[in-house]
């Protein structure tokens, strides 16, 4: 294709308020001035780079044959570093990159654009001129979105959409974003999931590193289709009232030579010092968070996924590596703020200008942190002191909670603080329980190989965690697989090993999972106000020798009151007695070891009255039989209207004087 450029370069999209609110780190719609713009009203092409130090700077692609004698891009006179050039009869679904010269290169080095909005597919690293326009039909979600508050059910099925499932009659090939709305979208549904969030899709040259080594903070992976692709899938979702929420991942970033690592020679993205612009653990680079134009990116890469593509929530990834300066340093290893202390200023006032554009931006949107240490106050707003996030993983619940399953149960009496601890803290923040994809790689094996036993004891003490789980005050996370109980590791080169669910024991645990959560998004007490500690009253947290617990989920009514009781051995227990808050009769909503769970249906318990003897504090109280390795779930039964008494004398009468008149 033959072009041919603007003399003067007399195209530009950047006015002198953007350049200056670029500078003072406060332009969050960046991808909407930098990058590759087609103009149909110009018929042509306007592109925009920042390489503050470069000396020289061509664009090259397939329309000039990569050729970099023709393409000579012009800096801007306002210091701002920003390269500018517009390329007429030049539209959608060109290649190009930038060659960039300076100081540090003495040969153009070619570099990928920071801001495309897509990308040639991996191995290939060029961007590509690409057009966002799409038909959106999910209005109805995003406006009833801006009402939603976290007093409403998260239910999240993580999902990997290289490996969720796969055509093996087609070389084991992956599913396109359109082929995973056709088969995902009903599934969550069928399930009763609220969200789906995917690992990260923004575009990553490393396969192997699931999209945690992005590039591309502006597109989604060419692996599984174009971006309207990816649309489509996330309109079809939210068709279905299914809410989605993407990793992004401004923690770090991968050091290729054509991306983002010395865009322009120097240090320009992550820091110059290797102390605090190196990471050790991943060998990847650490984003200078107080760097202005740096903090414009990286919000603009927030704020783009919400607008563009609708995304409802932001999972941040590894929040921990960022707030601390020693975080995987030894002595010696790292440099303190000015104050003398670890904690890395810069992120910190970098995470809550986050947080606030994007809750101003878009309300009713969730952003979750996956935090792995005690800092305080992480998912509390800016103006009580806290980082500003919706929600935080509850990564000491999920630890716990599998030291403790992975006990043997004649050890468990020892370690029943282990089970309990967590509701110590449980409402100091807004916590999501994860049973994620880090529980089931590099070798821990799957989340049932982790459960003791036999095989029976293995899925008996598999759907106790489950329940549990989906008991405890949070919302919560699945990865894809743990559903059903996947029992070899994830691998992201395959599909889940959806042939196991001809299994009973492993459809016992799907279906155990589809009715877990029917009650959790189904009983307000689960769910509304879940961040509260009056939601939450144990009946028996210390009846450590039976390995037994016992606990209520309280909502605003009589009705809205869930019991649940654990009986974590396989011993069975008769005429258990707990305390009960009602004299009422106790419907049983679940009970673990049900045999359409795949249990061994020891006993039932429908219909229990409680009766007027105290136990545990309480007034009234409940004798139950308490199955093997099993968690029973109870509910007031509802009062049934009594029919309205007829006189039956008047009855007799009126049919008397009937047969008279005939």
């Amino acid at each position: 294709m033959k072009t041919d450029q603007l003399e003067d370069n007399q195209v530009t999209l950047l006015t002198d308020y953007d350049i200056h609110l670029f500078k003072e780190g406060k332009h969050f719609k960046l991808y909407e001035k930098l990058g590759a713009h087609y103009m149909a009203d110009k018929k042509g092409t306007y592109f925009a780079v920042w390489a503050p130090s470069a000396t020289d700077v061509r664009l090259i692609g397939n329309f000039n044959g990569w050729n970099k004698e023709s393409h000579k891009m012009s800096v801007r006179w306002d210091n701002s570093g920003i390269w500018e050039i517009f390329v007429p009869g030049l539209g959608p679904g060109e290649y190009y990159k930038y060659a960039i010269r300076s100081h540090a290169f003495p040969n153009y080095v070619e570099k990928f654009d920071p801001f495309a909005f897509h990308c040639e597919n991996p191995p290939g690293n060029a961007s590509i001129v690409w057009d966002l326009k799409h038909k959106w039909s999910d209005k109805r979600w995003l406006n009833k979105r801006k009402r939603k508050s976290f007093s409403q059910p998260y239910s999240v099925y993580e999902v990997h959409l290289g490996s969720w499932r796969r055509i093996t009659e087609d070389g084991n090939r992956f599913l396109s974003y359109r082929e995973v709305a056709q088969a995902l979208i009903p599934y969550v549904k069928e399930m009763g999931f609220t969200h789906v969030e995917f690992l990260p899709v923004m575009e990553h040259p490393f396969y192997g590193s699931w999209g945690y080594q992005t590039t591309s903070y502006f597109a989604p992976t060419s692996r599984y289709g174009t971006p309207q692709d990816l649309m489509f899938l996330i309109n079809e979702l939210h068709k279905a009232e299914i809410g989605v929420i993407m990793d992004w991942v401004p923690s770090h970033f991968p050091g290729d030579e054509w991306g983002l690592y010395r865009y322009d020679g120097t240090h320009l993205f992550e820091h110059e010092d290797s102390k605090k612009g190196y990471h050790p653990d991943w060998s990847s680079y650490i984003f200078n968070y107080g760097r202005f134009e740096v903090k414009s990116f990286l919000i603009s890469s927030a704020i783009f996924w919400m607008d563009k593509y609708h995304v409802d929530g932001l999972r941040v990834d590894a929040v921990a590596s960022m707030l601390y300066l020693d975080y995987s340093r030894n002595d010696g290893e790292w440099i303190p703020n000015i104050h003398g202390g670890k904690e890395n200023l810069e992120a910190i006032a970098f995470i809550k200008e986050m947080n606030e554009a994007v809750y101003s931006e878009f309300p009713g949107s969730v952003t979750i942190a996956e935090e792995s240490t005690d800092w305080p106050n992480v998912s509390k707003p800016i103006y009580n002191g806290g980082l500003g996030f919706g929600l935080k993983w509850m990564m000491g619940w999920m630890h716990d909670a599998l030291e403790y399953f992975k006990k043997e149960p004649v050890h468990r009496r020892f370690h029943q603080n282990t089970i309990t601890f967590s509701l110590h803290y449980a409402f100091s923040e807004n916590f999501m329980l994860p049973l994620s994809h880090d529980e089931v790689v590099h070798g821990k094996g799957s989340i049932l190989n982790k459960m003791p036993g036999d095989r029976w004891q293995a899925f008996a003490n598999l759907r106790a965690l489950y329940a549990l789980m989906f008991t405890h005050p949070g919302s919560k996370l699945l990865f894809m697989g743990n559903e059903f109980g996947q029992t070899k590791e994830w691998n992201h080169d395959s599909s889940l090993d959806w042939h196991l669910l001809e299994d009973p024991s492993h459809s016992g645990i799907q279906l155990l999972v589809k009715d877990l959560n029917a009650v959790y998004t189904q009983e307000k007490c689960m769910y509304e106000n879940q961040f509260e500690s009056s939601t939450f009253q144990w009946i028996d947290m210390n009846d450590h020798q039976n390995c037994v617990i016992s606990y209520l989920r309280r909502g605003k009514s009589v009705s809205d009151t869930i019991l649940v009781i654990a009986n974590l051995t396989p011993v069975p227990r008769n005429n258990y007695q707990i305390g009960a808050p009602f004299l009422i009769y106790w419907r049983e909503l679940i009970n673990t070891d049900d045999v359409k769970y795949g249990g061994s249906g020891y006993a039932s318990n429908n219909g229990i009255k409680s009766t007027a003897e105290s136990r545990n504090g309480f007034d009234y109280s409940l004798k139950l039989k308490l199955p093997p390795l099993s968690v029973l779930i109870f509910k007031p039964r509802k009062k049934r209207k009594k029919k309205a008494k007829t006189d039956r004398s008047k009855t007799i009468k009126k049919s008397t004087k009937s047969r008279e008149r005939t």
